[in-house]
């Protein structure tokens, strides 16, 4: 099996299985550029999601989408970005390991977006949670600047994620072995 059929929203899509490590592959889901599917998926997330005072993402595949997310709320979001930008005042940093992310990376936010965060509900938005690193680093960005996390929310959950009732999902997005069979 070389692709994965994906069904969700209504949508089919057709994802390659791409091998990440010698015994691992995963089925590629990149939304960036996929408007169809942010447009249909962003509003029956948004409708799964409990009482929230801000939204945030990890920069950068799960930017569209909490950018969807908000304009079905109406309101704007915070993006925890992958690295210290010179216009960057005293920024919370976090470490994080990623299982799409070959080198260990970090998030970061900005003082005056962690000053947004301090008090408020905070709802962390991805496109896909895996390990759930990612989203357990911006979890701790979110309490640093003073936030409680209010939700865990992606489209899809692979992997550890399956299950997991902690965390919001539309769909399941199986991993497989290395000759490209599901291993769920």
């Amino acid at each position: 099996m070389d692709k994965y059929e994906l069904d969700i929203c209504g949508l089919k899509r057709e994802l390659p299985i791409i091998q990440i490590e010698e015994d691992l592959a995963i089925a590629s889901f990149v939304i960036l550029g996929d408007t169809e599917l942010l447009i249909r998926a962003a509003p029956e997330l948004a409708s799964r999601l409990p009482e929230f005072d801000l939204l945030i993402s990890a920069e950068a595949k799960g930017i569209p989408l909490i950018h969807e997310v908000a304009r079905f709320f109406d309101m704007n979001y915070i993006v925890a970005r992958k690295s210290v930008k010179s216009y960057m005042r005293d920024p919370l940093i976090v470490e994080v390991d990623s299982v799409t992310t070959r080198e260990k990376q970090v998030l970061c936010l900005d003082r005056c977006n962690a000053d947004k965060i301090a008090g408020k509900k905070v709802a962390i938005i991805d496109d896909v949670v895996s390990t759930g690193a990612s989203m357990e680093a911006v979890a701790t960005l979110v309490e640093q600047a003073g936030g409680e996390v209010a939700a865990r929310a992606a489209l899809l959950a692979e992997g550890q994620a399956r299950g997991r009732e902690d965390i919001i999902y539309l769909e399941i997005l199986p991993l497989f072995d290395g000759e490209g069979r599901p291993l769920e």
